[in-house]
C-alpha cells in the first residue's frame, strides 16, 4: 500500500503544491520563499523519514503569515489523506529532542480529533525573515487539518533557533512513530470504537 498524497491549494493569498510520502527516506524539496521555514520543513521531512516536496508562492510582500499557515493546512490535509482510514497504524507517538541547550517534547495522537497544545516560548520575535509567532500558527493549521491531537512542550532552552528546530524535529519523530504500521495490529483500526 502506497501511503502518499498530492495536494494543491490556490487562494488569493497563496498557491501551494505539496507531495508527501509517509514511508519515505526523508528526501525533501522545499521552496516557500521563507528561508528559515524551508530549513524547518527540511528537518521535519528528514527526521520523520517523510519524502516531502513543497512549492509555495505567497503574498510575502505583506508578511509570511498566510504562506506559513497555508502550508500547515496543506501538509495536514496530506497527512490525513495518506493515512486513509488509519488501519494498522500505531496511532500514538512521542519524542523528546535536544538541540544543544534546548529540549522540546512532542506527543501526538492520530485520533481524528483536532487539537494543539503549544507551550513554547521564543526570546526573540524574528528568526531570519520569519516571525516566531508563526510556528504556533503552522502547527495549529497542521493539527486542525490532519485531525490530530498534538502537544508540543518546551522543556528547556533560550536560543530561538535551537528551540524551533527541536520543536520541528520532535514533532516529526512523534508523527513518524504514530504513523508507523504495527505488525501486530493485523490491519485493524487502533480504536475500541472501530474508527478514527
Amino acid at each position: 500500500m502506497s501511503r502518499t498524497a498530492t495536494i494543491t491549494r490556490k487562494t488569493s493569498e497563496t498557491e501551494i503544491s505539496l507531495v508527501l510520502a509517509l514511508d519515505g527516506t526523508g528526501k525533501t524539496e522545499i521552496a516557500t520563499g521563507i528561508g528559515f521555514f524551508d530549513h524547518m520543513l527540511t528537518a521535519f521531512g528528514r527526521h520523520g523519514m517523510f519524502d516531502l516536496n513543497v512549492s509555495a508562492k505567497g503574498d510575502l510582500h505583506i508578511d509570511a503569515h498566510h504562506t506559513v499557515e497555508d502550508v500547515g493546512i496543506v501538509l495536514g490535509q496530506a497527512f490525513r489523506e495518506a493515512l486513509a482510514d488509519k488501519r494498522g497504524i500505531t496511532r500514538f507517538g512521542h519524542a523528546i529532542i535536544p538541540m544543544d541547550e534546548a529540549l522540546v517534547e512532542s506527543v501526538v495522537d492520530l485520533s481524528g480529533r483536532a487539537h494543539l497544545s503549544w507551550s513554547v516560548a521564543f526570546e526573540r520575535p524574528m528568526l531570519g525573515g520569519m516571525d516566531t509567532q508563526l510556528f504556533q500558527e503552522f502547527f495549529t493549521a497542521f493539527a486542525g487539518n490532519a485531525l490530530a491531537t498534538l502537544h508540543v512542550t518546551q522543556k528547556a532552552g533560550h536560543n530561538a533557533h535551537h528551540v524551533a528546530e527541536a520543536a520541528f524535529k520532535s514533532a516529526a519523530r512523534a508523527l513518524k512513530m504514530a504513523a508507523a504500521i504495527d505488525s501486530r495490529a493485523a490491519g485493524e483500526i487502533p480504536s475500541t470504537k472501530g474508527s478514527l
